[in-house]
C-alpha cells in the first residue's frame, strides 16, 4: 500500500483528491492537514465522504509527513515550495498541485505570481507531470509539477499538430471557458452566484498567470519558442474547462488520422470521430480529455475542440495518474471512474 499525505485538504482540489484516493484499491490515506478545520472529521466539512474517510484533519505541524510515500499539496501557490525540500530529504515525493514548481524559469515564475521562489534550487529537477508528454520523467521523478487546468486541455489539444509541424507556431490562439470551481473554494466577490451565474466574460486579457506555463510546454515540442494569444472566460457552471484552439495551417494532412494516431494509445485521451463536437458534461467526473478536431471549409484554418473536469484531469485526477506512473502501478488505478450524466 501506498502511504499518502494531503496538505490543504480543505479546497476543491483537496476534497476531489479524497474523492479518488478513497476508491483507490493501492492507497492508504495517512493524513490530512489543514491550520483552520484542525481537529475536525472530514466527513463533517465534506458530507459525500461520509463511510469512506474515517480521518480528520491535522495541523500541519502535526501531520507526521515524512513517514508518507508521497505527499499531495493541494494549497494555493507558494506552499509547496517551503516544504517540499525537507520532504524530499525525508526519501517522500512529492506532487504539487499549485504552481509552485511548474515555470523553469524561476524570474519568470516571480513576475507573474508575485513572490520570492522559496527553493530555486528544485525547480530545474521537478518533472511537469503531463503523463502525455513525460511519461518516462515522471516514472523516476521525485517532485511532480502537476499541471494547470487550463494547460493541460490547451497543450493536449495543440499537441499533435505542433509534434507534426504542420502549422504556424507563431500564431496560435487559445480561447477558453471555465467553471466557477477553477477559482478555488474561497469568498471572493466574481464567484458569488449573483455574480457568475446567468454571467458570461473573459478576465485575464493582458495576461493570465497560466499563459508562460502553456508557452513553455507547446515551445518544449515545438523546439523553439511559441506565438500563444490564450484568452480564458469565466462561465456559469461548476466543472469542466472548455478550450476552442485555432492554428493556421502550413501543410495540408488528415488532421483526424494524425489525432488518432497520437492518442491511440493514451487512456484518458480520448479523439472523437470527425464531425463531432464535445461537451464539457461528457467528461464530468472523470479523468479524461476528449478532444474533436475541425478544418471548417477546408480554409486553412484548423480548429481543435478540447474538453477536460478541471478538478479531476484539470487537477486531482491527473496527480493521480502521475502517482501511479512513479510507483509503477496501472496507469488507470482508482481513476477510471465513468463521466457523470446527466
Amino acid at each position: 500500500m501506498i502511504n499518502v499525505g494531503i496538505v490543504g485538504g480543505t479546497g476543491y482540489t483537496g476534497v476531489e483528491l479524497l474523492r479518488l484516493l478513497a476508491q483507490h484499491p493501492k492507497v492508504k490515506i495517512k493524513a490530512i492537514t489543514s491550520r483552520s478545520e484542525a481537529g475536525m472529521s472530514v466527513a463533517e466539512l465534506f458530507t459525500n465522504l461520509r463511510g469512506h474517510i474515517d480521518l480528520k484533519f491535522s495541523d500541519p505541524a502535526d501531520a507526521k509527513l515524512a513517514k508518507c510515500d508521497v505527499v499531495f499539496f493541494a494549497t494555493p501557490n507558494g506552499i509547496a515550495m517551503q516544504q517540499a525540500e525537507s520532504l524530499l530529504k525525508a526519501d517522500v515525493k512529492v506532487i504539487d498541485l499549485a504552481a509552485d514548481f511548474r515555470i523553469k524559469d524561476v524570474a519568470e515564475w516571480e513576475k507573474w505570481y508575485g513572490m520570492q521562489h522559496a527553493c530555486p534550487n528544485l525547480v530545474a529537477e521537478a518533472v511537469y507531470g503531463l503523463p502525455e508528454i513525460n511519461r518516462e520523467k515522471v516514472k523516476n521523478a521525485r517532485l511532480i509539477a502537476n499541471p494547470g487546468c487550463y494547460p493541460t486541455a490547451v497543450q493536449l489539444g495543440f499537441l499533435p499538430l505542433i509534434e507534426a509541424g504542420v502549422v504556424d507556431i507563431k500564431h496560435l490562439i487559445a480561447d477558453v471557458k471555465s467553471g466557477v470551481s477553477g477559482a478555488g473554494r474561497k469568498a471572493e466577490i466574481h464567484t458569488l452566484h449573483a455574480e457568475a451565474s446567468d454571467n458570461f466574460k473573459a478576465y485575464g486579457v493582458p495576461g493570465h498567470r497560466h499563459l508562460p506555463e502553456i508557452r513553455q510546454g507547446l515551445s518544449n515540442v515545438a523546439k523553439k519558442p511559441v506565438g500563444l494569444t490564450f484568452v480564458p472566460h469565466l462561465v456559469p457552471m461548476i466543472r469542466g474547462i472548455h478550450a476552442t484552439l485555432y492554428a493556421k495551417l502550413t501543410k495540408q494532412l488528415d488532421l483526424q488520422a494524425l489525432y488518432e494516431k497520437r492518442y491511440q494509445d493514451e487512456a484518458f485521451v480520448d479523439v472523437l470521430p470527425a464531425g463531432k463536437h464535445p461537451e464539457t458534461r461528457s467528461v464530468r467526473g472523470s479523468n479524461l480529455c476528449r478532444i474533436a478536431v475541425h478544418q471548417p471549409q477546408n480554409s486553412d484554418t484548423v480548429v481543435i475542440l478540447s474538453v477536460t473536469d478541471n478538478l479531476v484531469k484539470g487537477a486531482a485526477g491527473q496527480a493521480i495518474q502521475n502517482m501511479n506512473i512513479m510507483f509503477g502501478l496501472p496507469e488507470t488505478l482508482g481513476i477510471n471512474q465513468v463521466p457523470l450524466l446527466p
